[in-house]
């Protein structure tokens, strides 16, 4: 396993990450909690010592899978905990951004409690909140760094603007942002601003809601309430296109480094300049053996080149991972 340090701090995660948005259950068709728990010991025991989740995840259920994993491990100062704030879920199963003060300490003393801890080591803004400023959040983010119940102080989702007023109020460690091969968007400000600034960046979305595990085909059904029935991704006339990108670079990753796409998106991504963390989704142990073949090696200039090709010549009309964001304002929702 490879590890990086988050400057400003003394937490040193591990370049892959666990990503538990899944694990909750809600838009993926359901969870089993004990394969569940299987999974984040699996990661742990694999050298992965950073576990992500939110409120949001399940409402709430991931974060109390995460505290279950935490306990039986039993190890807590080995494991970085990253959770976010700042979503709020409605009895009409609508969702709202909502980063004042008093809803970023109430869940931040829900969140100590599902995952039963004393202090989280990130503590992250889910999405920024335009109905409240910028600086309340990062003030309330920093009380609770100078009270010692978060470690670091991270948000996902922000702009560079964003994050400049953010950083104006409060130190800022992290940025988690959505980043793999076939969602760049923050190529063009995120990621540089990230990495001129030293703001270490968790990607999610490592492998693309699994378009990028090659084991996703065009006849693949997904359930009830999972995510990807609404991600323009998975719907024609686009699904096909990333379908034969996905072909073409497992093909390029057995013919030039006998390794499989999956292994290829995940080096791709640690390799990017600036990306501290990619984070990997996961709902059962065997789904993490491929960690072991993304490290000890690294992807060339010209092997970046050909993937871009390969992408931009096979995926004519791609999308953004736009379909995510929550309404805008509490009105809207």
């Amino acid at each position: 396993m490879e590890y990086t340090q988050i400057a400003g701090s003394n937490l040193k995660p591990s370049r892959i990450g666990l990503g538990t948005w899944a694990i909750g259950g809600l838009d993926w068709g359901g969870t089993d909690e004990q394969q569940a728990i299987k999974t984040i010991l699996a990661a742990l025991y694999r050298g992965v010592n950073l576990i992500d989740t939110a409120p949001i995840y399940g409402h709430g259920v991931s974060e109390e899978i995460v505290g279950r994993a935490l306990a039986q491990y039993g190890r807590r100062a080995e494991v970085i905990v990253a959770t976010k704030a700042g979503l709020e879920w409605h009895a009409n199963g609508g969702i709202t951004r909502n980063s004042r003060r008093e809803r970023l300490v109430k869940e931040l003393e829900d969140s100590l409690r599902r995952l039963g801890v004393d202090y989280i080591d990130i503590y992250q803004i889910h999405w920024p909140d335009e109905e409240t400023p910028i600086e309340e959040a990062a003030e309330t983010a920093k009380l609770f760094y100078e009270q010692g119940k978060i470690l670091a102080i991270g948000v996902s989702n922000f702009s560079p603007k964003q994050m400049e007023v953010f950083r104006s109020v409060a130190p800022l460690h992290t940025n988690q942002p959505p980043y793999n091969l076939f969602e760049r968007e923050i190529e063009a400000d995120v990621l540089p601003y990230c990495h001129g600034k030293e703001i270490a960046v968790l990607a999610y979305g490592a492998l693309c809601r699994g378009l990028l595990s090659g084991r996703i085909k065009s006849d693949t059904q997904f359930d009830p309430g999972d995510i990807r029935k609404s991600d323009p991704k998975f719907q024609p006339p686009r699904f096909e296109q990333y379908l034969r990108a996905v072909e073409k670079l497992d093909r390029f990753a057995r013919e030039h480094y006998r390794k499989r796409v999956l292994e290829l998106a995940v080096r791709w991504l640690l390799d990017q300049p600036g990306v501290s963390v990619a984070l990997w989704g996961a709902r059962r142990p065997e789904q993490l053996a491929p960690i072991d073949q993304v490290m000890g090696w690294r992807l060339d200039a010209d092997a970046m080149e050909q993937i871009d090709a390969i992408v931009r010549d096979t995926v004519k009309d791609p999308v953004g991972p736009e379909f995510l964001a929550p309404p805008l304002s509490r009105a809207a929702a």
